[in-house]
């Protein structure tokens, strides 16, 4: 009688739960943003991520430093502008401003940008169901922009999100072109260690001139080795043994404990419009990625 093996049986549980995991590590940035971001600011918040979440992966370069040369590096340079400095920072200019759970909802939009910038730039097809996905996507950024939080308008702040994940789609089909073939960890290590090279004049020049709360610094920290390189070592294993659209399916859960983690320990409310943008924009991802 045949079955599945030990190992396969292993794995076919590993995958669900590797999938909550990252979810919930990735949900729980949005959370050490808005708990660092009002001592360190944006640019000096994102340096210490950036810098962390190179450090952990270097290791896996260093390895692999052959299949980078120098001409590696001209690609290597602008994908970490656009896929981790720019972003992050805007990500985190936005949780100065706004609830930890707009900018989780807000990057759930990656998944559609990256389609969108695909057929428009690089010849992709996009199909009838996709782009009514992106229809529904953009409707629920447009409730979110004109919601409001504890009286307060939160549209800058979710229009910082929203180019965030327009720029982590970009990145997307920059990565998928110019990145194919070399070993994903180190890469990843390669354009954090660029982007944290783009962002030192600005983390220098606006460094926090007060000393910086331990509470604030044990969320930089969390939020460079927890959420940036340990998470890219499970998301690139997640690649490696289910595929990108299976691994993909963490974005549905990254506004969910986003938001949840932001109610537990900070008392954020969720409201009305928030949960309506947030089922849009989620149902869109979903509709796109049947």
């Amino acid at each position: 009688m045949s079955g599945a093996t030990p190992a396969a049986a292993a794995r076919d549980w590993a995958t669900p739960l590797e999938l909550l995991g990252l979810g919930m590590v990735w949900g729980s940035s949005f959370l050490f943003m808005r708990i660092a971001v009002p001592d360190f600011g944006p640019y000096a918040l994102v340096e210490v991520r950036l810098l962390l979440g190179a450090l952990v992966l270097m290791p896996f370069l260093w390895r692999a430093r052959a299949q980078f040369p120098a001409r590696r590096w001209l690609w290597l340079a602008p994908i970490g502008l656009v896929n981790s400095a720019l972003p992050f920072v805007l990500f985190a200019w936005a949780a100065e401003r706004a609830p930890a759970a707009i900018g989780a909802i807000c990057n759930a939009m990656t998944v559609l940008f990256a389609a969108l910038i695909g057929f428009l730039f690089f010849g992709e097809k996009i199909g009838p169901r996709r782009a009514f996905a992106l229809l529904v996507g953009f409707s629920g950024v447009v409730v979110l922009a004109t919601a409001k939080v504890s009286g307060l308008a939160i549209g800058a702040a979710v229009a910082a999100g929203t180019v965030a994940a327009l720029l982590y789609g970009l990145g997307a089909n920059l990565v998928r072109r110019h990145m194919a073939g070399l070993p994903p960890a180190a890469s990843a290590a390669a354009t954090l260690g660029c982007a944290s090279l783009w962002m030192l004049p600005m983390a220098l020049s606006h460094w926090p001139r007060q000393p910086v709360p331990a509470a604030s610094w044990a969320s930089a920290i969390a939020l460079g080795i927890l959420c940036t390189g340990l998470a890219f070592l499970v998301f690139y294993r997640l690649i490696g043994r289910v595929g990108p659209s299976r691994a993909a399916t963490v974005t549905y859960l990254i506004p969910l404990f986003g938001a949840l983690f932001a109610w537990l320990f900070l008392g954020e409310p969720v409201t009305v419009q928030m949960l309506i943008a947030g089922g849009l924009i989620l149902g869109s991802v979903a509709v796109s990625q049947r």
